[in-house]
């Protein structure tokens, strides 16, 4: 493995890994929900009058932040080396196995591990080993 030194930004990353723990605890902490996206976005699928609004507002802010980003900076270059075929799939998979861990890397990794919780703590050692698994099979023994 090879770092980057010339790209390598420790601080803002510290930086955006404080604020998603202080927005995910103050989250908890004023709504009593856990901010898992997957959780907060199927809610709009099968709308509640009494809380679609924060649903809806905490969406629209995952989308809205880069652009808001973009006033301040500029945003680094993403490259996809997959066609859309593939990330369409991907896509899918994801969110099927989101639904059947009963919740994503953001409501498990972040918010289930900082409760302690049993199932986080299980279901993100399988998102990770799995990740890590799927690359080294790419990578290394497929040769991609």
């Amino acid at each position: 493995m090879m770092i980057d030194w010339n790209n390598f930004t420790p601080w803002t990353a510290l930086a955006g890994g404080a604020l998603i723990g202080i927005s995910a605890s103050l989250f908890i902490l004023l709504n009593g929900r856990i901010a898992g996206i997957t959780g907060i976005i199927g809610g709009l699928f099968r709308p509640v009058m009494h809380d679609a609004g924060w649903r809806v507002a905490f969406t629209v802010g995952l989308i809205i932040a880069p652009i808001i980003w973009l006033l301040f900076g500029q945003l680094p270059e993403i490259k996809i080396d997959a066609g859309y075929g593939l990330l369409v799939i991907a896509g899918f998979i994801v969110g099927y196995g989101a639904r059947y861990g009963s919740g994503c890397t953001s409501g498990h990794g972040v918010c289930g591990i900082s409760r302690l919780s049993p199932r986080s703590i299980i279901a993100t050692l399988a998102f990770m080993g799995t990740g890590f698994l799927t690359v080294f099979i790419v990578r290394h023994l497929l040769g991609a």
